[in-house]
């Protein structure tokens, strides 16, 4: 497919070492991590990365040159733009796990910008996963201002937490089952299914795709994909013996002052197995601080310490980011925990979602239907109604921030009540 007569736009599904086509994933692979600024990856690395993606599933996209490249610059089988999607799954609220099309990948060469590559993509694809019949999009992203105009909205964010450990860290209140060490290895196949029960069990949550299981095995640190034999592992079982949380962690160093440790990964399926992971690392020898870059910006540990300020966080940042593709069919999807009524007006600058629509919740489920002869409760952008969809975000705070408008007084406290969700919203999958 041609694209402004000075590109062509390639869709094709990765290929293994050793098989056809894998030369061009190979490339692919390497222009995303120059878009990235990773270092330049071992011919091993590229080889699991490819691996990685087509157990995942996933399709890849690049934008390459048809003209003429200048002698010494990049050649033409590299691409100037890439892009690529993957079907995953989303927790909606109360166990409802709704189809989602994940995007990642998102790369334009500095010297190819501005040329409409990114909105050629991101339109184009979002267009065939809505023909598809799915109903949400979903990224994570590295710079904040590229995609609302997309219409994605921030919908779960996370924040650093700095935790002091040793004498000054003690909960209040009693966990139960039992934490033990483990090597990391066991959770290449323990740490799927884990993950299953948390995913089920957390709103916001995202599946997660394969190299997930590496890391957590250690047989893919984040620097060069070889093994991180830094990292160590802990098991919660529950009272009847049952693994339903895990947490892997490395050693920063005796250089480092005080003593820290470095959470990697905390994956719990139930409060209490959270609490005792922490109580576990709150309680490592010779450590006197614990720091995880991935909490949860609404977490149960900082009300559940003893002395509260044991816990410094971080302002929160966004991390999961959706896009409503089909309004009926997103609503309808999920779970709701009260009944209520909304006419809600949904704005869409690419048009994919945009009309007025009639959402009524009568014994958990929603039926919506068009409403274009009513009068609205609420106006809002599409990527607003994608900041309310997983119960991240509260509707009087997306009102007063002028993101909302409130065509009938109580309508946004009306949208809170009915888009709440069982827990708060968290996603512990990057993408």
């Amino acid at each position: 497919m041609t694209l402004a007569g000075d590109y062509e736009l390639r869709r094709f599904r990765p290929s293994q070492w050793g098989e056809e086509g894998y030369g061009q994933t190979r490339d692919w692979i390497r222009a995303v991590g120059a878009g990235f600024y990773e270092k330049r990856r071992s011919e091993e690395l590229v080889a699991k990365t490819a691996a990685a993606f087509v157990v995942d599933g996933r399709e890849l996209t690049g934008a390459y040159q048809t003209g003429p490249v200048p002698a010494g610059a990049l050649g033409p089988e590299v691409p100037v733009a890439t892009f690529a999607t993957f079907r995953k799954t989303l927790n909606a609220g109360y166990g409802a796990l709704v189809p989602a099309h994940l995007v990642t990948a998102v790369t334009v060469r500095t010297s190819h910008r501005r040329r409409g590559l990114l909105r050629r993509l991101m339109t184009e694809d979002l267009a065939r996963a809505k023909a598809d019949g799915v109903p949400i999009a979903a990224l994570t992203a590295s710079e904040a201002s590229i995609y609302r105009r997309f219409g994605f909205g921030v919908a779960t964010a996370e924040r650093r937490v700095t935790v002091a450990t040793g004498p000054a860290f003690k909960l209040a209140v009693p966990t139960d089952g039992r934490v033990e060490a483990a090597e990391p290895e066991v959770l290449f196949d323990l740490a799927p299914s884990v993950f299953e029960r948390a995913h089920r069990a957390t709103p916001g949550s995202v599946d997660r795709q394969e190299r997930y299981r590496h890391s957590a095995a250690g047989l893919w640190d984040r620097d060069g994909g070889g093994d991180d034999l830094a990292l160590r592992a802990a098991l919660h079982f529950d009272v009847d013996g049952t693994p339903d949380g895990y947490v892997t962690y490395a050693f920063r160093g005796w250089e480092h002052e005080p003593p820290t440790m470095e959470v990697r990964d905390l994956v719990a399926a139930t409060p209490e197995a959270y609490l005792a992971l922490w109580d576990f690392l709150g309680s490592l020898d010779l450590v006197r601080r614990v720091v995880w870059n991935e909490a949860p910006a609404d977490d149960p540990l900082a009300w559940a310490l003893e002395d509260a300020r044991a816990l410094r966080a971080e302002a929160a940042q966004d991390m999961l980011w959706l896009r409503i593709l089909d309004v009926p069919a997103a609503l309808e999807a999920r779970r709701y925990g009260v009944d209520g009524s909304l006419v809600l007006d949904v704005v869409d600058g690419l048009g994919m979602a945009a009309g007025r629509y009639r959402l009524a919740v009568e014994g958990g489920t929603a039926k919506v239907s068009r409403a274009d002869g009513e009068l609205p409760d609420l106006v809002l952008d599409v990527a607003e109604l994608a900041s309310l969809y997983v119960g991240g975000v509260r509707a009087t705070i997306l009102r007063e921030a002028g993101r909302v408008s409130e065509e009938h007084p109580g309508a946004a406290l009306e949208a809170e009540r009915i888009f709440a969700v069982e827990r708060p919203a968290h996603c512990l999958t990057h993408f």
